[in-house]
């Protein structure tokens, strides 16, 4: 064999630098010539304002971006209740995308996210649950979204207080601490319906402590007041530029001394509508979109009676654009009238467990509505332990879905829990 020569060897490291060279002359020319490309494109992209693959595939029911912390400021004290509270009308106007089961409002229209919540107490078996895990315990599985809508509401079946006389000749008697406000604020509570058969569990007392509560945790309430003219009163809000107002009325009160008058503590009573009616209207007249939460109709009884089919038209004659109701401890089902919305009962969402199964589900209703009143409905099926209320899904969730289909009235529900009116 022949031993190289020192020229030989000199050759050879040339020849291997001049490959080393051009290959790295080639590798970096691929890699600026792919550089070139990636911003020609971006250029053309940004040009032709193609939108972002997330804004294509953004949730029918995803809010405008911000969460309510970042998109308005708290809500003021209930006592200001009827005044505007976080307006974000200088913000960009919420443009979702519209899916294939969310049709019925234009794209390019302002629109708000609602979310809406049944019964709530942290009395009896549930003040054990709280004691012993916490008062947040039973909103954990929902703040989430309670935080990424525009707007929660929900509806306080108890006085918030530590003192209070017992009300007589009542099989249920509750009383929930004063951390159930600050919970419900933190989990992203906003607006409380305590037109409702407990709320005077306590008596005045216990109702008077109820509003304070609510009032140092931000929370506004609808439905009672210290007076008659504050039990009716609306609070009203604006999200996106779009000025909603909520009210709350009762067909069930245990007593009449529970109802509010002139310089009287109490509830809003809707047993002769006129006065619900006459809210509504004044409502309508200050206000894009109008919330009626109605407590109403027979416990355990999954369709409703005769007269909350003719309170829910009432209220939507007046000006209403959803109604919302609540009392029966069950699910029924919704009804569309004049292309709006009836939803008779959301069920408990945070309870004591009652030995009826149907009482025990429950779900999250979710409402994207326009300016002019246009709501779109989805319901999440939940599932209501023993203080709290838990996602309920695959076929025990589809099966819930069909159940409220079927005690609905000309309605279809998707798979998904969009709400429908049948053709």
């Amino acid at each position: 064999m022949t031993t190289p020569t020192r020229a030989d060897r000199t050759k050879k490291k040339r020849r291997q630098q001049k490959r080393r060279l051009a290959l790295w002359f080639w590798i970096n020319g691929s890699l600026a010539a792919a550089v070139g490309i990636v911003i020609v494109l971006g250029f053309y992209l940004d040009a032709w304002h193609l939108p972002a693959a997330s804004s294509i595939a953004s949730d029918s029911f995803s809010g405008p971006g911000l969460t309510k912390e970042e998109n308005a400021s708290p809500l003021a004290p209930a006592a200001n209740s009827n005044e505007e509270k976080g307006d974000t009308s200088n913000k960009a106007a919420s443009t979702k995308a519209v899916t294939e089961e969310s049709k019925g409002i234009p794209s390019e229209e302002a629109t708000v996210s609602l979310t809406f919540v049944g019964d709530m107490m942290h009395a009896g078996k549930v003040a054990d649950v709280v004691n012993r895990l916490g008062h947040d315990y039973p909103y954990r599985d929902a703040a989430e979204r309670f935080k990424q809508d525009d707007l929660t509401i929900g509806n306080v079946e108890t006085p918030i207080t530590t003192r209070g006389t017992p009300a007589k000749n009542k099989s249920f008697v509750y009383k929930s601490a004063p951390q159930m406000a600050q919970a419900l604020s933190e989990a992203g509570m906003d607006v409380v319906n305590l037109a409702n058969n407990h709320i005077l569990d306590q008596g005045e007392q216990g109702l008077l402590d109820t509003f304070q509560y609510l009032n140092q945790a931000n929370i506004a309430y609808v439905g009672a007041g210290k007076n008659e003219e504050r039990a009716y009163q609306p609070v009203i809000v604006t999200r996106n530029g779009i000025r909603i107002a909520v009210l709350g009325f009762s067909r069930v009160i245990p007593e009449v001394s529970w109802y509010a008058g002139k310089s009287k503590p109490g509830v809003a009573a809707t047993y002769d509508a006129a006065k619900a009616v006459a809210a509504i209207k004044q409502a309508a007249s200050k206000a894009d979109l109008v919330i009626v939460v109605a407590h109403w109709g027979v416990e355990k009884v999954d369709k409703p009676v005769a007269y909350q089919r003719q309170l829910a038209k009432a209220y939507i004659d007046a000006g209403a654009d959803l109604i919302i109701g609540g009392h029966p401890h069950v699910l029924q089902g919704f009804e569309q009238y004049k292309n709006k919305w009836i939803v008779y009962s959301l069920g408990n969402f945070v309870f004591t467990r009652a030995t009826e199964p149907k009482s025990w589900e429950t779900m999250m209703l979710q409402a994207e509505c326009s300016s002019k009143g246009a709501c779109e409905l989805q319901m999440k099926p939940y599932y209501t332990e023993l203080g709290r209320a838990v996602p309920l899904t695959g076929a025990k969730g589809q099966a819930l879905i069909k159940r409220v289909e079927d005690i609905s009235y000309h309605t279809r529900i998707t798979d998904e829990g969009f709400i429908r009116p049948k053709p």
